[in-house]
């Protein structure tokens, strides 16, 4: 398994990210399928692509951190979240439906100036 930090790239920008603790078998299945990749969609301040992972609820939530990295069990996507998204009520980034959180973005800038409703390739491989 993966361990420590790896790198998401969305449209040729890098950004590096930590595993967190929260998901370990959630971790441990996106890990062992690295890379991964896909066209993603937007949602408000939330990018979202399908992943060849099938992995159930574990320590799930619909709030999360601006920065936060989760997969979403019902989509069977990995989402990567910078501000709100149109099911939040205040600033805080909430999902559609609950989700794993996996691991925590370094910088959330660049994904901040991406064109509202712009859709992106996004990346993630071990570093």
């Amino acid at each position: 398994m993966s361990e420590g930090t790896f790198t998401v790239t969305v449209d040729g920008t890098a950004v590096g990210a930590t595993w967190a603790d929260e998901s370990p078998e959630t971790r441990r299945a996106l890990a062992d399928a690295f890379p991964l990749e896909g066209g993603a969609t937007r949602w408000g301040d939330e990018l979202y692509f399908r992943v060849p992972a099938d992995v159930g609820a574990e320590d799930p939530r619909v709030a999360v951190e601006p920065g936060a990295i989760a997969y979403w069990p019902q989509g069977s996507a990995l989402c990567l979240f910078w501000g709100p998204t149109p099911a939040s009520t205040d600033s805080t980034p909430r999902a559609a439906s609950p989700v794993n959180v996996v691991a925590h973005l370094d910088d959330i800038a660049p994904l901040s100036v991406l064109p509202s409703g712009a859709g992106a390739t996004v990346r993630v491989a071990d570093d």
